[in-house]
């Protein structure tokens, strides 16, 4: 064989040798290759502590809305003043959240985008929502119902956001006259946070227990409590639970 031939013969198996090998991958495909090695490695841990975090990130900004609002209240503010306030922090918060998810995920620009255009409005709607409108179908009578734009802004968001996470809840009480008690059979409370207060707001509220299990309605207590409420499970009529804000 001559030296021109067999130098021929050793390009051809280097072009097969070549054709042979996997190619590089390019940096997009590379990621997606990685994004699928890390999707197969994914285990029901993964997935259980995802849903949890995505949770925490719809639930925070909510818990934060009512319980600032109880505390800026307490601290010297009027009810619309603290509500507001609150309302600014929780919006503060899913910002973080956000801005926290994306400089993690790198995808900065698309987080800020979905938080403008979606996060802070739909936050923003909930808080004037969970202010202004009590359903029909959370309350005993359309009586009560009416008595909703009495009750103390602050006791309104809590309500609002009980029944967001448990939309059974049933108000069966909210304002009270004296002639209330007398027309129920019970001795006149002149102490009762059901009347309006000195500041012009009802400051009570009683909530159906009747008819819900038992871990229901302690998990309902367990919120009020924690969120800076005082309450109290006992009768009047019925089986209820009396929740009230501190008059300032």
């Amino acid at each position: 064989m001559s030296t021109r031939s067999a130098d021929r013969r050793l390009a051809d198996l280097k072009r097969e040798v070549q054709r042979a090998l996997p190619r590089p991958l390019g940096g997009s495909q590379r990621a997606r290759t990685a994004l699928r090695a890390k999707a197969r490695r994914w285990t029901w841990s993964d997935l259980l502590l995802g849903a949890a975090k995505g949770a925490c990130a719809v639930v925070l900004p909510l818990v934060l809305y009512v319980r600032a609002s109880v505390e800026l209240y307490q601290g010297g503010l009027t009810p619309w003043l603290a509500v507001a306030g609150a309302a600014l922090l929780a919006m503060g918060s899913i910002s973080g959240i956000a801005l926290w998810y994306a400089r993690r995920r790198g995808a900065r620009v698309r987080a800020l985008t979905a938080l403008r255009w979606l996060a802070i409005p739909t936050l923003a709607a909930w808080c004037l929502f969970a202010l202004f409108r009590l359903s029909s179908a959370n309350t005993k009578s359309e009586g009560v119902r009416t008595y909703f734009s009495q009750v103390n802004p602050v006791l309104r968001v809590a309500i609002a956001t009980a029944i967001l996470a448990d939309p059974a809840v049933i108000v069966t009480d909210l304002g009270r006259s004296a002639a209330d008690y007398t027309r129920m059979g019970l001795p006149v409370n002149d102490r009762t946070r059901h009347y309006p207060q000195r500041n012009g707001w009802v400051h009570a509220v009683d909530l159906r227990t009747i008819g819900r299990g038992e871990l229901r309605n302690r998990l309902l207590q367990g919120y009020f409590w924690t969120m800076g409420f005082q309450t109290l499970r006992h009768v009047g009529t019925a089986d209820h639970l009396h929740v009230q804000l501190q008059v300032r």
